[in-house]
């Protein structure tokens, strides 16, 4: 494999202002530095250090570090504590009245639960949960609407030191057995109905179709919440139970079950997968550590900021940066159960406004999406209360994030442009942002005591400019401690032989720039390898993306017999899906774009124009699909999570 060609030139510099400096956490270069400085002349006691100030231990940890089963690490494993407790019982003398919550639903009603209310529905909850006769060690999945109850089911079951495994609302019915199945789980907790965008998606009947396809033989009940008025159509007196029958009566006081550091707190199945399902286990101490560690860094975290992260619960972000990152930190948190497009395109800013966030979190493909359907349409709103931005879930480009900005943020605002993933557990190269200069489209710098490195197949670093695969050369609290039930896969996939089995293997191509900064270019398998150059995706929808007709753009490969691998290019436009000669003439002006701002070798081949792209509820493009519609494969994979299966027959019959 020769490296990775980088052809996204990128040079504007945005340094933090002198008055959000001052007042960050981490304050200027000086302190980022010596944060790094710590952790490389003493990484253990670093992160003990950290353990002790940000997490509250039943029992304190006399052992920070067991490497003698690597890649098995073992994070302050003599410790003893509760997550649920640090996360409620803690604040409640400080922060007992503190909105802990303010949840909007999809009408737009407003429910704020403080950390007494939210503390006292927890403990009757686990008190339930006990009384069905769910105990430490039990798996429990969590089929729910995003809201208050899910974040309750999550905190009750660490409560009670039971194992959750959320799985998103959009999941069908043979992907929530096939994780039950894995898990063997002794509770599902569902609801009968979710709502999203004004319509209703029923949960109960999905699950009741999972539970009856086999496999799930380990479920004695099913919990259900009453989202809606709509009842049930089918109801099982044996193994349904509501949510109200089961907390009444119940005691609002619950004593937590201390656990060690190292017991799992929850399972999370990648989402997409194929075959098997890989169930990511994350431990409880580590994995605490890493999301208030990155609250305090990352987000700057002030006792007055309002945070709002738009993932659901259902993905790994919800995990970390609404369940127990906000709360562990005793933040006040908006949580939204709808979509960015209902009732209309200004649903964010208008509840930014209402609610006055100060940090605000969300989605690369969310934002290009809100550009499509009214890039001014921020400035109609009072966006004043934003002190801080952030994306995640993939690389953001230049322009889109030029437009968050200005527009969004109203170029006063840091962006924090996170990397990491369901196997790291919290954000792992991200800006500081009082003390980091950030650049569009580049997640910049590790955050203190992650090791990065950007190697070539022999594990060797590459120098500046050329990329290669991005490994973690040394453990770290919150990551991933195996895969459910399948460790050899788990030494396989993240610490692979061809690195000696001691580096951690994202699976993303990144590159340095002459600044250090790192560049992820796309996931490996998503490096094209045209006429010998290997160039990754990212660069090149980032210079569609450019352009000031494209609103968003998803590039594949497919193969060709004279160039190896072609481009293929699947567009969204700002204005409407052009057709006939139009579409060619279009088609034509892109190529020669993007032939001008990274050279001939990235041309598109192929240009197909979609109405939008095939996105999961949670906006995370598929390229999968488009790589065998591109092929002009059958689609035989489970397209059921997609928020709009209609646009692949489009996509399909859209070629230029």
């Amino acid at each position: 494999m020769s490296s990775i060609d980088s052809v996204l030139k990128e040079n504007r510099l945005f340094p933090p202002s002198d008055d959000f400096r001052t007042k960050a956490n981490v304050s200027g270069l000086e302190g980022y530095n010596a944060l790094c400085d710590k952790a490389n002349s003493d990484y253990e006691g670093f992160w003990a250090e950290l353990a002790r100030e940000l997490v509250s231990w039943k029992k304190p940890f006399t052992k920070t570090l067991n490497d003698s089963n690597a890649p098995s690490y073992k994070w302050f494993e003599d410790g003893e504590l509760n997550v649920s407790y640090n996360c409620l019982d803690r604040h409640l003398e400080a922060r007992g009245n503190k909105v802990a919550i303010i949840f909007e639903a999809d009408d737009g009603a407003v429910t704020k639960v403080t950390y007494r209310d939210l503390y006292q529905r927890v403990c009757q909850f686990a008190n339930g949960l006990k009384g069905l006769g769910v105990t430490k060690g039990d798996r429990v999945v969590i089929y729910m609407p995003h809201g208050i109850e899910a974040i309750v089911a999550m905190q009750a079951t660490a409560r009670i030191g039971a194992i959750h495994s959320v799985v998103f609302g959009g999941f069908s019915a043979g992907a929530l057995r096939d994780r039950i199945s894995d898990a063997q789980a002794k509770i599902v907790i569902t609801a009968n109905e979710s709502v999203r965008g004004g319509k209703a998606v029923p949960l109960k009947s999905v699950t009741d179709e999972a539970l009856g396809l086999g496999g799930c033989e380990s479920i004695e009940k099913v919990i259900v919440y009453p989202r809606t008025l709509n009842k049930c159509e089918h109801w099982n007196e044996e193994r349904n139970i509501w949510w109200s029958a089961l907390i009444k009566g119940q005691p609002t006081d619950c004593e937590p079950e201390w656990v060690d550091a190292e017991h799992p707190l929850f399972i999370l199945y990648t989402s997409g997968s194929t075959g098997k399902p890989k169930g990511i286990q994350h431990s409880t101490g580590g994995y605490l550590l890493g999301t208030q560690v990155t609250m305090k860094w990352v987000f700057d975290y002030k006792e007055n900021d309002v945070f709002w992260c738009t993932a659901d619960v259902g993905w790994i972000t919800g995990h970390s940066y609404v369940t127990y990152g906000p709360l562990g930190i005793g933040a006040t948190q908006v949580v939204f159960e709808g979509v960015p497009t209902y009732p209309d395109a200004g649903r964010f800013w208008s509840m930014i406004e209402k609610h006055g966030v100060t940090t605000f979190y969300t989605a690369p493909t969310a934002i290009r999406s809100l550009i499509k359907l009214g890039g001014d349409l921020p400035k109609k709103y009072d966006l004043s209360s934003l002190r801080l931005l952030g994306t995640v879930g993939e690389p953001i480009n230049p322009e889109a994030w030029i437009w968050y900005h200005e527009v969004v943020g109203g170029g006063r605002c840091p962006i924090v442009d996170t990397w990491w993933q369901t196997e790291t557990g919290a954000n792992m190269i991200a800006p500081l942002p009082g003390a980091v200069a950030t650049k569009p489209g580049s997640c910049t710098l590790p955050i203190p005591g992650i090791i990065a490195d950007i190697v070539d197949e022999a594990g060797a670093p590459v120098e500046p400019g050329k990329g290669g695969f991005l490994v973690i050369k040394k453990p770290w609290p919150a990551m991933v401690r195996t895969i459910w039930n399948d460790p050899e896969r788990f030494k396989k996939t993240y610490f692979p032989e061809e690195f000696n089995g001691k580096l951690y293997l994202a699976g993303d191509s990144a590159h340095f720039d002459e600044n250090g900064y790192i560049w992820i270019m796309g996931r490996i398998d998503d490096v094209l390898n045209v006429s010998g150059h290997r160039l990754g995706t990212m660069e090149i929808e980032s210079a569609l993306v450019a352009n000031p007709l494209v609103a968003e753009s998803a590039v594949v490969g497919k193969p060709h017999e004279i160039k190896g691998e072609s481009v293929v290019a699947f567009v969204v436009l700002k204005g409407n899906r052009p057709e006939g000669e139009e579409a060619k003439k279009i088609a034509k002006e892109l190529r020669e774009w993007v032939a001008h701002e990274i050279g001939k070798i990235a041309q598109p081949d192929e240009i197909r124009f979609g109405d939008n792209l095939p996105k999961t509820r949670s906006g995370k493009i598929m390229r999968r699909l488009l790589r065998d519609i591109a092929k002009g494969q059958e689609i035989t994979q489970d397209v059921s999570t997609l928020e709009n299966p209609a646009i692949l027959e489009q996509l399909r019959h859209s070629a230029l």
